[in-house]
């Protein structure tokens, strides 16, 4: 029986934490940065946490279920 690769697009994005969690880059930060406050920015910086919505998906993407 052949193994089952792992979605390599998601697992550039996802890192698991050692909790269990899910985490990805927050979006909106690569360019025209000029006119977002800089607060905006900073709160960018920070990982975003995958929804609970979403997180089946992205667990079948990465082979952790």
């Amino acid at each position: 029986m052949p193994k089952v690769k792992t979605n390599s697009s998601a697992k550039k994005r996802f890192k698991v934490t050692g909790t269990g969690k899910i985490t990805h880059q927050k979006s909106f930060r690569r360019h025209i940065l000029t006119k977002k406050s800089t607060k905006r920015k900073r709160n960018m910086r920070i990982d975003g946490e995958v929804a609970p919505a979403n997180m089946h998906f992205v667990k079948r993407l990465l082979r952790l279920k």
